[in-house]
């Protein structure tokens, strides 16, 4: 026989509907248990204290369940990467069913579960069982409860239902959502979205950074990957800039078809448009939009509150800030500047900034910006020296190779006037 405890997870200003990594460095392999046994935590969020795994619930007032073997799947041993395995159709503790794999990522894995207790479907996000990860687990966690406990009307933050701890893996359990921006675009391929729904995720955005900040709480992880629209729903649209180009490429076929009649030319060009247009074998005349402009942002795994002299390396390489790169210390600013790549990102359907060395970074910031301040440059810390000279960016004189010259010429400086007036 198995135990399970059972602690019910209040849930009355949680069902509303409002609206990664961690950085610690050292790992603990999970120690194997003696014993097939499910301990399930799940707790009130005003029992959580502390950072660390460590500690026990402080309301463990639930009733206990005694349960057949059926109900649990067999014991088996977390992959090479510390991560859950399972097969669907399982069970996730006695209350959720394992319906399928939305996603993994550094920090685990998401799974699609259908809550037997409210009877509806829910993201629950399995930790590694590593103990850097399982730490960062429990800071998202607290970074829940602040979030949670001062929404009041939705500020575009995802919310959490419940955790628990389960055959050392932390579970946290979300309302389910649909795909992040960045899988959209990528099953777009790549393709912008209209100016008029960026304009509507950038208000989202900032909205939520605003109230993230006035928490005193930094993100510092803000990307397409963890800003996830609520609804998965879209629709199809004619995609006028494939159009064009196919357009452009009839009239250089007809071109070289000189004694065609002009009667044949439009009768030959309305039929290329009509049934090219309409063909459903080929989506590379449509892009897909979303019906529902609604945003939530995830991952709080690196959420920090703001304090002085806070200069190790936050953000995602492309959504980095040049303070950070510097070395010069950052703060609220750095949430802005990972807005900013990602409206840019939105608009053109690729990343601004494509690199991995950090001269070649800032030097895509000049080529797109402008000079960096020369207050920013006086101040650069001992390690990012070596990116100034005489006052300056150290480019191209420090670059890499041509290539990496090549890539950074290859940008168009970024007309804010123009910006401006489209976002608006």
């Amino acid at each position: 026989m198995e135990t399970e405890r059972v602690t019910e997870f209040p849930m009355t200003h949680l069902d509303r509907r409002p609206r990664k990594r961690a950085r610690l460095g050292w790992d603990v392999l999970p120690e194997q248990p003696k014993a097939q046994l499910e301990l399930f935590c799940g707790q009130a969020f005003g029992n959580l204290t502390s950072h660390t795994t460590s500690r026990q619930p402080t309301d463990l007032t639930g009733t206990l369940v005694v349960k057949g073997r059926n109900g649990s799947p067999p014991w088996r041993n977390d992959d090479k990467g510390g991560h859950y395995t399972f097969e669907l159709g399982e069970n996730l503790t006695s209350r959720y069913k394992i319906h399928s794999k939305m996603g993994e990522g550094t920090f685990g894995q998401v799974l699609e579960c259908w809550d037997r207790e409210k009877k509806e479907m829910v993201a629950i996000k399995i930790v590694r069982g590593i103990k850097k990860y399982r730490e960062a687990a429990m800071i998202e966690i607290e970074m829940l409860q602040q979030l949670g406990k001062h929404d009041k009307v939705g500020n575009c933050c995802v919310q959490i239902r419940n955790w628990f701890d389960y055959r050392n893996h932390i579970c946290i359990v979300f309302e389910k959502l649909g795909p992040s921006l960045y899988d959209f675009l990528r099953k777009n391929y790549y393709r912008s979205f209209p100016i008029d729904l960026v304009r509507e995720i950038g208000r989202q955005l900032l909205e939520c950074v605003a109230f993230m900040h006035d928490l005193r709480l930094i993100h510092t992880d803000l990307k397409p990957e963890n800003i996830l629209l609520v609804s998965p729903d879209y629709i199809k649209v004619p995609d006028y800039k494939v159009k064009i180009g196919r357009c452009g490429q009839l009239g250089t076929i007809l071109c070289l078809v000189p004694h065609l009649q002009w009667w044949m030319v439009n009768v030959f060009f309305h039929y290329y448009l009509k049934f090219s247009s309409r063909s459903p074998t080929d989506s590379s005349y449509y892009k897909r939009v979303p019906k529902s402009s609604a945003i939530k942002v995830i991952d709080f795994g690196s959420t920090i509150y703001d304090r002085q002299d806070q200069k190790y390396i936050v953000s995602t390489r492309h959504y980095r800030a040049p303070e950070v790169i510097l070395g010069l210390g950052w703060r609220y600013a750095c949430d802005i500047w990972s807005v900013g790549c990602i409206l840019v990102e939105l608009c053109s359907g690729e990343a601004l900034f494509q690199t991995h060395e950090n001269l070649e970074h800032l030097a895509m910031m000049e080529r797109v910006l402008g000079p960096l301040p020369q207050h920013m440059l006086k101040r650069v810390d001992r390690q990012a020296d070596k990116y100034v000279r005489r006052g300056r960016l150290y480019w191209p004189e420090g670059a890499s190779s041509r290539d990496s010259i090549k890539a950074v010429l290859k940008l168009a400086r970024l007309q804010l006037s123009m910006v401006h007036s489209g976002l608006r």
